[in-house]
C-alpha cells in the first residue's frame, strides 16, 4: 500500500479514483463496509482505491478539551487498511490551517490533486469542513458537478446497536475485550513503539517491553494474558498495566509492559502488537520485590497453561 501526505503525491495518471474518507480509528465493522464498497468500486472501474484519513483526530485540534483516546496507534490503524486490500492511504496533516478549510473547498481541492474522482465514500452521517459545513448532501451536489458518484453508508449495528469508535472504547475500558473483538471485526489489540525502560523486569529475571502507549484507550489497571507475532513467530505474553505499587519511585507513571515468553532480544524501536484473551489478576502492591518475583513466575506458568 502506498503512503501519501498529499492529493498530487498519488501519481495515478489517468486512472481514476475511488476515495474513502474518515478518521477511521479502529477500523472498526463500520469502517470497513466503508473501505470494502471503495475497493468494490475500484475493481469495478479500474480505479485506485484510495483511504483518506488524518494524522490525529480532528478534536484535538478544533476540541481539545473532547479528544477521545484512540483505539488503534497510528501504525495499527495503516496496517489493518492495508490488510483490507486498500491500493493507497492519503494521511492528511490535520493542523490549524487545515481546519478552517471549508468542506467544499477541501473536496474542490482533492478533486484538483488526484484528477478524475469516481466514488466518494463516506458514514451516511459523516461531517467534515470548518464548523462542519461539509456532509453528504454537499457531496451529492459536488458529485453531480465534479461527476463523482457519492456513497454514504448507514451504520453497521450488532446486537442492536450502533457500532461506533466511542462504543468500542467504552467496551475497552470495562475490560469487555469479546465485545470489542466483535465490533473490531478482529482480535482487540494494544500496539505500541517499544521505548527505553528501567530494566526492573530484567533485574526479576522477566524482561519486559514497554510500549509507547500515550493516547491510547486502555483496559482496567492489572496483569493479561495474550499473544503477538514478532519477526514471523507467535509469542505468548503477559502484559501489565498499571503503576507497578510495589517498585514505583515517587513519581508513578503508568505503565504498559509485555513479557514475550520464550524470546530473548532488543525491541527497541519495534511495534509491538498484543492481543488480549483475558485478565489474569488485578493490579496489587506486594509486601516485597521478592513475594512479587514468585507472583510473576506464577503469573507466567498461568500464561503457558491458558494459551
Amino acid at each position: 500500500m502506498k503512503i501519501i501526505h498529499a492529493p498530487k503525491e498519488l501519481g495515478n495518471g489517468r486512472r481514476k479514483v475511488c476515495l474513502a474518507i474518515g478518521v477511521f480509528d479502529g477500523v472498526h465493522l463500520g469502517h470497513q463496509q466503508i473501505i470494502r464498497q471503495t475497493i468494490a468500486d475500484a475493481h469495478q472501474h479500474d480505479a485506485i482505491a484510495l483511504v483518506m484519513t488524518f494524522d490525529r483526530h480532528p478534536h484535538s485540534i478544533v476540541a481539545p478539551e473532547r479528544v477521545p483516546a484512540l483505539i488503534y496507534s497510528p501504525m495499527q490503524k495503516m496496517r489493518t487498511i492495508e490488510s483490507l486490500g486498500t491500493n493507497a492511504m492519503l494521511e492528511i496533516r490535520f493542523d490549524k490551517s487545515f481546519s478552517e478549510k471549508s468542506g467544499e473547498d477541501f473536496i474542490r481541492e482533492l478533486a484538483d490533486g488526484l484528477g478524475k474522482i469516481q466514488s466518494v465514500c463516506v458514514g451516511a452521517d459523516f461531517v467534515f469542513g470548518h464548523r462542519r459545513s461539509g456532509n453528504v448532501s454537499l457531496l451529492k451536489k459536488l458529485g453531480a458537478e465534479l461527476s463523482f458518484v457519492v456513497h454514504g453508508l448507514s451504520a453497521v449495528s450488532l446486537d442492536g446497536r450502533v457500532v461506533s469508535s466511542t462504543r468500542i472504547r467504552e467496551a475497552i475500558r470495562a475490560g469487555d475485550f469479546d465485545a470489542a473483538s466483535q465490533m473490531l471485526g478482529r482480535p482487540y489489540a494494544i500496539s505500541g513503539g517499544i521505548v527505553e525502560g528501567d530494566r526492573r523486569g530484567r533485574e526479576f529475571g522477566f524482561p519486559t517491553a514497554n510500549l509507547d502507549a500515550a493516547g491510547l484507550e486502555l483496559p482496567p489497571n492489572g496483569v493479561y494474558f495474550g499473544g503477538t507475532k514478532l519477526w514471523g513467530k507467535r509469542h505468548r505474553v503477559a502484559l501489565n498495566i498499571g503503576f507497578r505499587p510495589t517498585v514505583a519511585t515517587a513519581k508513578a507513571e503508568l505503565r504498559v509492559e509485555a513479557h514475550l515468553l520464550d524470546f530473548d532480544g532488543n525491541l527497541y524501536g519495534e511495534e509491538l502488537e498484543v492481543e488480549i484473551a483475558g485478565k489474569l489478576r488485578e493490579e496489587r502492591k506486594f509486601a516485597s520485590p521478592a513475594e512479587l518475583r514468585e507472583q510473576i513466575a506464577k503469573d507466567i506458568a498461568q500464561v503457558r497453561a491458558l494459551i
